[in-house]
């Protein structure tokens, strides 16, 4: 038998190639290594009731499958549902079912080609890094186990079908949820029209259902199931929108709007009316306004290291709180479980709001923005200049670098915290910070941020600054710096 997979939670979960990494063994012994760590960590709750959930990538039914019958055999209660699901709905269904855990079978906006698990604790909110970690330690004792990822495990050979699982569908129930969160009655009298696009992915017919009920003009597409998302990865970019952005343009209607959901439903984009996608920097800025100037809400504000500034200033603005983490959902979640937390966020669009969960929510966010711009009775792109008047000009790009090996995340901060550069091209840097990789900060207040992702072998270039073509300038000097890992950087 070959060497057992080491099993390494990422960002947000395990996340590898299926067949390769993703297989029904390896998901098979990470759910027992969840199952061991619950009923570890909830002693008071025996057997511990898990939530599972899974979207639309290739074998994720399947695979959900096996991990409930995983679960199960190892005396857990189990919810399975009943269909592809978004993961906040799956998240959000947590405590509602009272269960003190969650597996959502989703590698989110990773390409076609891989698949993972997602694990969610009882608040509904990511494991922090202290359960996955128990999550990888468990998977590592059990890989000697001979029994413990074969599909003839002899316990569940004895497991009676659905013993232990039972099958739910939390649609419904997380449908009437938000019309608690946002008010679909102002959202109706708005007359916007509305595309959405679904990128093949979980979320696909719910936000359009929802708004054709309320009596708005709603489309969609990329609709329907297919695991291979169309040939691109399901993550909403610029390059991968543009049949969306096509689509809202030709309407030539001042209120019209495109919204895109990633493979998962967590993260979200949007198309303004005349075919400029916005980026999520831009919602989340958006979201905040809205939060504090129409609905008189405040609270600490939370971003992750790479999120634009205009949170800061807004946040000024406001008197509001504002901690900045590491890059990940998860840290902006353990902010959210210990203090008041009025909204929080990241750059991939990831958005978590107060009275909801310490999850993000892009269909939340997604009705959030169309509440906005039905207060203010204005497009997307009218409420954009605002925005940019109040905060100054923000322009915002990321450049994802393949590779075909492991970076040395510390040599490359060594490298460049060592001899800092004092400008790029004129554009003066004032500080190096390494929360998260390594950012340079400019003096105008731009940035530049170089950081290995934490779901796949790409390297990521982020960069803000007031103007376009400064942020094009800061992307090619990081590439520069970073192409092949040159030295000479």
């Amino acid at each position: 038998m070959p060497a057992p997979l080491e099993i390494r939670f990422g960002t947000d979960g395990w996340r590898g190639v299926i067949a390769r990494d993703v297989t029904f063994d390896t998901v098979r012994l990470v759910a027992r290594a969840v199952a061991v760590t619950f009923r570890a960590i909830h002693p008071g709750h025996q057997p511990p009731l898990i939530a599972v959930g899974h979207d639309t990538r290739f074998l994720s039914r399947r695979f959900a499958q096996v991990a409930a019958e995983a679960l199960a055999a190892e005396g857990l209660n189990v919810c399975l549902t009943a269909s592809y699901i978004p993961t906040p709905v799956l998240a959000w269904s947590v405590p509602l079912l009272g269960a003190q855990g969650g597996l959502m079978v989703t590698a989110s906006h990773n390409p076609p080609s891989y698949n993972g698990l997602k694990v969610r604790t009882d608040d509904g909110g990511p494991a922090t890094p202290t359960v996955t970690q128990q999550i990888e330690a468990e998977a590592r004792r059990l890989s000697n186990d001979p029994t413990a990822d074969r599909e003839d495990d002899p316990r569940l050979k004895g497991l009676v079908a659905g013993a232990a699982i039972e099958p739910f569908d939390p649609i419904p129930r997380y449908r009437a949820r938000l019309g608690a969160l946002v008010n679909t009655e102002r959202i109706a009298r708005s007359r916007l029209t509305v595309v959405i696009d679904a990128m093949y992915g979980a979320s696909q017919g719910l936000v359009t259902s929802l708004l054709r009920e309320v009596g708005l003009e709603a489309d969609e597409v990329h609709g329907e199931v297919n695991p291979w998302f169309g040939g691109r990865q399901p993550e909403p970019l610029p390059e991968h929108l543009r049949e969306l952005a096509e689509r809202v343009k030709s309407m030539g209607n001042s209120r019209g709007i495109g919204l895109a959901f990633d493979g998962d439903g967590d993260r979200l984009a949007a198309i303004a009316e005349d075919g400029s996608y916005v980026t999520p920097h831009q919602i989340f800025a958006l979201l905040l306004r809205h939060l504090v100037t129409r609905r008189d809400l405040s609270g600490t504000v939370v971003k992750t290291f790479s999120t634009t500034t205009m949170i800061d200033r807004l946040a000024a603005a406001y008197g509001l709180r504002v901690i900045v983490t590491p890059i990940g959902f998860k840290y902006v979640a353990e902010v959210m479980r210990r203090e008041e937390v009025l909204i929080g966020g990241e750059e991939s669009g990831g958005i978590g709001i107060a009275g909801h969960i310490p999850e993000r929510d892009g269909i939340v966010s997604a009705l959030l923005l169309l509440e906005a711009l039905a207060t203010e009775e204005k497009s997307l792109g009218a409420v954009l200049r605002e925005l940019q008047t109040e905060v100054g000009p923000h322009y915002y790009r990321r450049l994802d670098l393949g590779l075909d090996r492991v970076v040395d995340e510390r040599g490359l901060e060594r490298r460049i915290v060592a001899e800092p550069p004092t400008s790029i091209e004129g554009w003066r840097v004032k500080e190096v910070q390494t929360l998260d990789g390594v950012k340079l900060v400019g003096e105008d207040g731009g940035w530049l941020l170089i950081r290995p992702s934490g779901t796949e072998p790409v390297l990521r270039l982020y960069a803000e600054a007031p103007t376009i073509e400064q942020v094009s300038r800061l992307l090619a000097w990081g590439k520069a710096c970073t192409d092949g890992l040159r030295k000479e950087c």
